[in-house]
């Protein structure tokens, strides 16, 4: 078999029969002898694949239908890496710190979504320090180049999750995207790069960098795997304050779409992206879109105050417990970034919050101009020799076309588009107003097939897959989080209730300790009991399933009494709607809190069972 190379390739191989364990083994192991230098902080041990493939293993029990099993689990067995600044339960999260080595108990939210959907993490990726950086040159881990080019930076912060997926070692992985972090590298490693909507994905258990602009971003080879892991990461995170999901268009109207560009476009010296940028509107023009010169001064000026104002303030936020305990450990152009916080006041911090409100109003008038905004990633590609020369200058650079966008509230995407003069990748950008994260993604898989550019360092070229693109619209609407703790978990004989209503898995929790389970005698199914107690009590396992907004109604005239919807809280303080029962129904209920769930229960029952019939004669 051809070893896997996009999402759709590894889900496709499991159509076929592939063995999870083989091809993921295959991957931890290319990972560790044949990546780049200084992509990870951190592999995966065969203890650690072990135990996720434990995991794939109990979420696809009972299911032996592959189509089924794909939809249950739409990214089963997957590989992908995670930047690490984004926590993995147990295991360390340095963000490019020595000193700042923390282990932490619960994933991210990104993570633990991923995890519900079948995904395999196989290494945390190298970054910038503190995700500070657009060059991926500021870390004890060491720099990445570029896959292609051992001189030229691989762009950050992202840099390794990025040059992990270039160099064919995942088919996706997650970075994040306060200033740019998730596009920059994609564009110098001949990737996607696709940053959401601020707020679209959640981003708890991501150390921050400016917690009020972060996004998780995601890195594929095409952009069809970035809107299918998009689909699957995205939603309301009830533990992120700045969580706030609302899809918005999927489509733009059917007509030639009006692209602005720079009317006086910004590129380093050398004129290589100039050539590049005019091939790049060739191709939009080849698509049948008209290309509108948009004067982009509002938006300059915007991005200028993310490192020229007091937002430098909130970095140091996020990471002051390090850089007043252990200044020696910070990266010196970190350090010198950071610092720079100390010499803003809480006045200015509001006079600058003024002015951006104001320069919202001037640059929101662009969409009266354009439907869609194109510009070229970066201005140019700079090498190490050019970042070592002059730090500062040649990293603000970088964030000319990518500072503003986050600060505005838009969405972008960022795709191959042409080969400059001297062979190295240049990449353009799409953005679009808050919430067109769908739309963005259909025009830019046709602009990926129009291109038709090699994927990443491999030889493979675009393809759209037969499964096409897996987005969700504004009819899907966002969806209302329920645990289930009994009949209705995988595998059990209610699931269907939840999938037929187009409900997914979000995530396998645990109750507070302070919950009872008890088997409800005389249901059919057999069913479970919880209940919330003031002594006593255990953790109760859950699954936690987001349902479309519009099948609720339906969905709660199925559950018979004593059940019912109510709050129930989470190991980790978070409440969710789900399964109560009425305290009168107990009578006669046998207590089965012992085992921690109704699943470990009746598998409780089945081994005792099996026990008696082998002692009878």
């Amino acid at each position: 078999m051809t070893r896997p190379l996009t999402v759709a390739d590894w889900l496709q191989a499991y159509r076929e029969g592939a063995d999870p364990r083989e091809l993921l083994a295959d991957c931890l192991r290319r990972a560790r002898e044949e990546g780049p230098d200084a992509v990870w902080i951190y592999l995966a041990g065969d203890d650690a694949l072990a135990r996720q493939l434990a995991r794939l293993g109990a979420l696809a029990d009972g299911i032996t239908d592959r189509e089924a099993l794909l939809q249950r689990l739409p990214l089963y067995g997957v590989p992908y890496a995670v930047k690490d600044n984004i926590d993995i339960a147990g295991v360390p999260t340095t963000a490019a710190c020595r000193e700042l080595v923390s282990v932490p108990r619960v994933s991210a939210g990104v993570v633990s979504r991923l995890e519900a959907a079948g995904a395999i993490w196989i290494g945390k990726t190298n970054l910038d320090q503190f995700a500070t950086g657009l060059v991926g040159t500021r870390s004890p881990y060491g720099q990445p180049s570029s896959v292609f080019s051992a001189a030229h930076v691989s762009g950050g912060s992202s840099s390794g999750s990025a040059v992990a997926v270039a160099a064919g070692l995942v088919p996706f992985a997650l970075g994040t995207d306060t200033a740019g972090s998730g596009r920059i590298p994609a564009a110098f490693n001949q990737i996607v790069g696709l940053k959401p909507t601020r707020g679209r994905v959640g981003t708890s258990g991501v150390l921050p960098a400016c917690r009020s602009l972060d996004c998780v971003s995601v890195f594929a080879l095409t952009v069809d795997d970035a809107a299918h892991v998009l689909a699957t990461i995205e939603g309301p995170d009830a533990s992120d304050a700045y969580s706030d999901w609302h899809p918005g268009p999927a489509h733009w109207p059917e007509r030639a779409l009006r692209i602005g560009v720079p009317r006086e476009p910004r590129f380093a010296p050398g004129g290589a992206y100039a050539s590049a940028w005019k091939q790049a509107l060739d191709l939009a023009r080849s698509m049948g879109q008209v290309i509108h010169p948009v004067d982009f001064t509002p938006l300059y000026r915007t991005g200028d105050l993310l490192y020229e104002g007091p937002w430098v303030a909130e970095r140091h936020s996020a990471v002051r417990p390090w850089f007043e305990a252990a200044p020696e450990a910070i990266d010196p152009v970190v350090k010198h970034v950071i610092s720079a916080a100390e010499q803003y006041s809480a006045t200015d911090a509001f006079e600058a919050q003024y002015r951006l409100r104001a320069l919202k109003r001037v640059a929101a008038a662009v969409w009266d101009e354009a439907d869609v905004l194109m510009v070229p990633s970066a201005p140019g590609h700079p090498s190490f020799a050019d970042v070592a020369a002059d730090p500062i200058a040649a990293n603000s650079a970088l964030g000319t076309y990518t500072n503003f966008v986050n600060l505005l509230g838009w969405c972008a995407l960022a795709l191959p588009a042409a080969r400059e003069p001297g062979q190295l990748p240049f990449g353009i950008t799409l953005i679009a107003p808050a919430g067109y994260d769908a739309a963005l993604a259909r025009l830019g898989a046709a602009w990926q097939a129009h291109a038709g550019l090699a994927l990443g360092a491999s030889a493979a070229r675009y393809g759209p897959p037969p499964h096409g693109l897996r987005l969700r619209t504004p009819e899907a609407l966002a969806g209302m989080p329920i645990a289930v703790v009994g009949a209705h978990l995988s595998g059990m004989p209610l699931n269907y209730q939840l999938t037929e209503r187009g409900a997914r898995l979000l995530e396998t929790a645990r109750t507070g300790a302070h919950y009872r389970l008890y088997a409800l005698p005389g249901t059919v199914p057999p069913k479970p009991g919880l209940v919330r107690t003031r002594e006593g009590g255990s953790a109760i396992e859950l699954e936690i399933w987001e349902m479309p907004l519009r099948e609720v109604g339906s969905f709660l005239a199925l559950i018979p009494p004593p059940l019912g919807l109510g709050s129930v809280e989470l190991a980790d303080g978070r409440q969710v709607h789900g399964f109560l029962c009425e305290a009168h129904a107990l009578e006669g209920a046998a207590d089965v809190s012992r085992y921690g769930g109704w699943r470990a229960y009746l598998t409780a029952l089945q081994v005792a069972a099996s026990v008696t019939a082998a002692s009878r004669p």
